[in-house]
């Protein structure tokens, strides 16, 4: 299996299955002399963990990282960083029954005939728990982008089935269990997911993430367009089926003297932009918005075929997110600091020499 790194100068290689005997990461290109704050790599592993509360999968896993290479004295050296977690609470068992059976809406008919093989053990390859390691070197990138230009990334949850959440509070957003930005729709999330818990079926979700502080001149012309990298990116996240950069698909209906970010000596008076322009970041907040369908993974019966093409009915058993969306904030997030470390790399070293220019002006409205 090609096409398992992610980045050009920031290279992220991740490897392992859901319910092999551990996950893993190799991190290349990461700057010498960063001092590695432990707490926040686990708290970031921690967020995206499966079990915190009866509305995700019941897999609890310890998600302790083990730090192998690339770090001496809690400083990165410049070599490659590499990252491993056990795989300490996978039920192999939960799955047999579907071994030489297609789940609709999943991977395995296209993997069977793409490779030829499959492992069947809660998706093996294509399961989410590949985002882990995304997440763990997501942290990286944060405290890189953080400590050398002030950027701070954060994300929220922005709908979850017919509930739209309004970002109320986006800073208590990490103290419920849905990523809510608005405490008061807590209780009302609570019983949304009860309930759809309580019928087998599932629902899909929106995220929103944000990137404050990003420096002007991020990104490429053309192919490497930072938009188009985010997009991409947003794109490789499991159940991913849609992605928006600032107004996104609202943009239809705008007019052009609605949409166009106007300037002023005193800053941009919008940012419908969600902070790129041509490709490149104007300095104003890089928002990205990223749909995520529903789990196809329910003990409800559906129709089906075997790896021999013989109609079935399929029961998925096993722990799954009743809505992948409640969990994908912190991996919206790690995709978010992966791509701005990289292009940030890529134009420190093209443009290195180039001088601070006249007319820059404050990032302005967000």
């Amino acid at each position: 299996m090609s096409d398992n790194t992610f980045g050009k100068l920031f290279r992220v290689t991740t490897w392992g299955e859901s319910h092999g005997p551990a996950i893993g990461c190799v991190i290349d290109g990461c700057p010498p002399g960063l001092k590695l704050d432990p707490a926040m790599l686990a708290n970031d592993i921690d967020r995206r963990k499966t079990g915190k509360s009866r509305h995700t999968s019941q897999r609890k896993e310890a998600d302790q990282v083990q730090v192998l290479s690339g770090v001496f004295e809690g400083v990165t050296t410049g070599t490659p960083i590499s990252l491993l977690i056990e795989n300490t609470d996978a039920r192999s068992r939960d799955y047999s029954e579907i071994a030489r059976q297609f789940r609709p809406g999943h991977a395995d008919y296209t993997y069977w005939h793409k490779y030829g093989i499959r492992d069947y053990r809660g998706g093996g390859r294509s399961s989410a728990r590949e985002t882990t390691m995304r997440v763990a070197a997501g942290a990286i990138a944060k405290q890189y982008l953080a400590e050398k230009y002030g950027v701070e990334i954060r994300g929220y949850l922005q709908q979850i089935g017919p509930h739209v959440l309004a970002p109320k509070s986006i800073e208590t957003a990490n103290d419920n269990p849905f990523f809510c930005p608005d405490p008061s729709r807590v209780a009302e999330l609570e019983s949304f997911m009860d309930q759809l818990r309580k019928s087998g079926d599932s629902v899909g979700a929106a995220v929103v993430a944000e990137a404050t502080s990003v420096p002007v001149g991020l990104g490429e012309p053309v192919y490497g367009k930072l938009d188009g990298d985010l997009a991409a990116a947003m794109m490789s996240i499991n159940a991913v089926k849609g992605v928006e950069v600032g107004a996104g698909f609202d943009s239809v209906v705008q007019h052009g003297t609605e949409h166009r970010d106007e300037m002023t000596p005193s800053g941009f008076q919008s940012n419908h932009a969600g902070g790129v322009l041509g490709g490149i970041s104007t300095g104003q907040t890089v928002r990205v918005r990223v749909a995520f369908k529903p789990t196809s993974s329910l003990r409800i019966p559906c129709e089906s075929i075997d790896v021999d093409g013989k109609p079935i009915e399929v029961v998925t058993k096993g722990r799954h997110d009743p809505c992948v969306g409640i969990r994908a904030t912190p991996i919206v997030e790690a995709m978010l600091a992966l791509v701005l470390m990289d292009q940030v790399l890529r134009h420190r070293a093209q443009n290195l020499d180039v001088p601070e220019l006249p007319g820059r002006i404050p990032a302005g409205l967000e």
